[in-house]
């Protein structure tokens, strides 16, 4: 974990490194936009576990769904990511 004074973690930093990605404190945001849905994907470094929220119609309201229901190109998508960042890619699949 880095010793920084915004109190962001190591593996955070390094996917805000990568292109749509933002880091808060522990955790790390990207939002995605397929041709109909839109998602807003966190990873959260103290639990390694990623979560996937679809996001309704207005922007502004999201709910967790399951991994099995997420588009495997997205999915693979967040693998490269956690891969690039240095993170075990498989942490993709963990189940909470």
């Amino acid at each position: 974990m880095s010793d920084d004074a915004d109190d962001t973690g190591s593996d955070t930093a390094a996917l805000a490194e990568l292109d749509g990605w933002r880091a808060e404190g522990f955790a790390a945001r990207v939002h995605y936009r397929g041709a109909d849905d839109r998602y807003s994907i966190e990873y959260y470094e103290p639990s390694e576990c990623v979560v996937y929220w679809k996001v309704k119609g207005d922007g502004e309201t999201a709910v967790p769904v399951g991994r099995d229901t997420v588009p495997n190109p997205l999915r693979t998508r967040i693998r490269e990511d956690l891969s690039a960042a240095g993170i075990d890619p498989e942490i993709e699949s963990r189940q909470l």
